[in-house]
């Protein structure tokens, strides 16, 4: 018997009348927006549901999700495949392993974008796997992701200091794992992807910000002492080749201001982080 479902929709201050499409959810609308892991808390304690299945609002159930609750039944969290508008699998992003502080420092450099196939990028993005491939995960994308109540009880929920956005998956993910739990990927279970849904409607220099920001503090929590200096050092270089990169794309200097923030801020914490060693 296919389990009983409701929808919470949490509309954090949107402005494309999300709230008003929302037919038959319950819908809860913020004044300001709190940011990803602030709003799934949110929506989880609005309902006192064992399963709980995150969806990104450019996620689309293209099949039942009863395989996921079985899965999410025996190690905690479980997440099905990603597909593009033809179909395709989304590969790289649907599923991946956790992030060292080598494979973010070829993400910051832009290895990974300009080299996909190094052995680096190919294990932190699965590339090595099919994705047709049952079986245990390290870190399926928090756009598509079901999440046994107790999990979220016992390690108190998304951290919300990342915020707007990103890491906070990867995050929360990882914790679950340190408190002994487990994430399976179900490939039988199938949801259409569009991406991009929110980001886009960020300029290039908040996105950039942003997601600089949640990366360094990804790297505190989790990358202690050498790991941490060493990806503050990489994010300070690295500053300088991506703003040049983004005054050519952009045909502008705007990005001078943003990538000299970011800059700044590396070299802060680096500096913090070497007084406090």
């Amino acid at each position: 018997m296919a389990p009983e479902m409701a929808a919470i929709v949490v509309d954090n201050a949107s402005c494309d009348g999300t709230a008003a499409r929302a037919a038959g959810a319950q819908v809860i609308c913020n004044s300001e927006n709190s940011g990803f892991a602030a709003a799934v808390n949110q929506g989880i304690r609005s309902t006192g549901a064992e399963f709980l299945l995150l969806l990104n609002p450019d996620v689309n159930l293209l099949t039942p999700v009863d395989r996921l609750v079985d899965a999410a039944s025996r190690s905690g969290l479980a997440a099905g495949k990603l597909v593009d508008s033809q179909g395709r699998p989304q590969a790289g992003f649907s599923i991946r392993r956790f992030p060292s502080a080598l494979s973010l420092s070829f993400e910051m450099l832009g290895l990974n974008r300009l080299f996909p196939w190094n052995p680096v990028n190919r294990r932190y993005r699965y590339l090595d796997r099919s994705l047709d491939q049952a079986g245990p995960v390290e870190q399926p994308a928090g756009a598509f992701l079901m999440i046994r109540r107790d999990v979220w009880e016992k390690i108190g929920g998304f951290d919300e200091k990342f915020r707007p956005i990103w890491f906070e998956d990867v995050d929360f993910c990882r914790r679950a794992q340190n408190a002994g739990f487990a994430a399976e990927y179900v490939p039988e279970v199938v949801a259409g992807h569009a991406g991009a849904h929110s980001i886009s409607q960020l300029d290039a220099g908040c996105r950039a910000w942003y997601w600089c920001v949640s990366l360094l503090r990804y790297a505190a929590k989790h990358f202690p002492g050498f790991g941490y200096r060493g990806v503050c050092a990489v994010m300070l270089l690295s500053s300088v080749p991506r703003m040049v990169a983004g005054c050519l794309r952009e045909r502008s200097l705007s990005p001078v201001v943003v990538h000299c923030k970011i800059a700044k801020f590396a070299g802060l914490r680096l500096l913090v982080q070497a007084r406090n060693e």
